[in-house]
């Protein structure tokens, strides 16, 4: 697996698994492409030409790689990062920790760039009464 996710270097931003809300609890982000921009496949790999002012901002097009570019499909839908490194591992038989190294690059490197967005955020506290009525819903079938 190819480490190089963007093919443009950028500002780095740290994506963490959890932030904090206002009330300091636990938050998992979730993250979606951004809708200025434009992305075609193109001989196996993904172009990406950002929007400006409704014009496709040639001096900025970003490539991924393999990795890259299954993670980009994957955020066509909000995404949360452990289902994103559970995607990476999966596809590419690869370990956790290198699967969540390379969904971090992606991410923070696709944040700074702006190419990616952070487009909402789920409590920790939501996200385990949702699990635990899906093991209530799934255990009465």
């Amino acid at each position: 697996m190819d480490t190089t996710l963007l093919s443009k270097p950028s500002q780095r931003t740290e994506v963490t698994e959890f932030a904090a809300d206002p009330a300091g609890s636990p938050v998992q982000q979730l993250f979606v492409r951004s809708p200025a921009v434009i992305s075609r496949r193109n001989a196996g790999e993904t172009l990406i030409v950002p929007l400006r002012a409704k014009v496709g901002a040639l001096a900025s097009i970003y490539t991924f790689n393999a990795t890259g570019s299954l993670l980009w499909q994957s955020l066509e839908s909000p995404q949360g990062i452990f289902s994103l490194i559970e995607i990476v591992q999966r596809e590419f038989a690869t370990s956790r920790d290198q699967a969540e190294r390379e969904v971090k690059q992606f991410l923070n490197d696709t944040l700074s760039v702006g190419l990616v967005e952070i487009c909402q955020e789920v409590s920790m506290a939501v996200m385990n009464s949702a699990a635990q009525g899906e093991l209530r819903s799934s255990a009465s079938h």
